[in-house]
């Protein structure tokens, strides 16, 4: 008798605490502040204007939408990112602000102005993002016989006679877009970084 009113008390005590993890709009249960858990997510490249998407969970319901809604009622047309100015670009980005084409590389020679040209600190940086991105297909002194280079060969050495003379406007270009079987590098190195990577490389042009 004893163990079986022992059964019972326990299964009550179970019972009891799997009903207090019950959340509701007055007892949050286990889960404190579940705005601060269930805030809206205003992510850029997602937009989900129905706020009943979600609304299944129930997780909430004092905000009065759906899991899944994330539309930015405080921006145009319920945005989660704004569009950008009408004829801005992005800061540091050359290719709009001078509209030169991506493999027009000799306008870019005679256009695009080193702003680090005079820099003893942007040429020692330069050097460390060289060996960093470029010797493994170029080599340390831009012969063009980097381990990379010796496999794939015709990389061209800086101090030969077609490239010597560029200038770092071409170099700069090239680092953008690519050319030939050189990759565009925009996307891995920032534009100030391909500047000082060009003032290096032009060290390299006259050995």
């Amino acid at each position: 008798m004893l163990k079986h009113t022992y059964q019972i008390l326990v299964a009550g005590v179970v019972t009891a605490m799997l009903g207090a993890c019950a959340a509701g709009v007055d007892d949050t249960g286990l889960e404190y502040a579940p705005q601060m858990y269930h805030s809206t997510p205003y992510e850029p490249l997602s937009q989900i204007t129905d706020e009943s998407k979600g609304s299944w969970l129930d997780s909430n319901p004092e905000d009065e939408h759906g899991e899944f809604y994330n539309s930015n009622p405080y921006n145009p047309f319920k945005m989660t990112m704004r569009e950008p100015v009408a004829n801005t670009i992005k800061r540091g980005e050359y290719i709009a602000s001078n509209g030169i084409a991506a493999d027009d590389y000799a306008t870019a020679e005679e256009v695009l102005t080193n702003p680090f040209a005079d820099s003893k600190e942007a040429l020692k940086e330069g050097k460390a993002l060289y060996l960093r991105f470029c010797e493994h297909c170029h080599g340390e002194k831009g012969a063009g016989d980097g381990l990379v280079g010796e496999v794939y060969k015709g990389v061209t050495a800086y101090n030969s006679a077609t490239v010597k003379d560029k200038k770092a406007g071409h170099i700069f270009w090239v680092i953008t877009n690519g050319k030939g079987r050189m990759g565009a590098h925009a996307s891995q190195i920032s534009v100030d970084d391909r500047w000082k990577i060009a003032t290096y490389v032009q060290t390299l042009q006259q050995q």
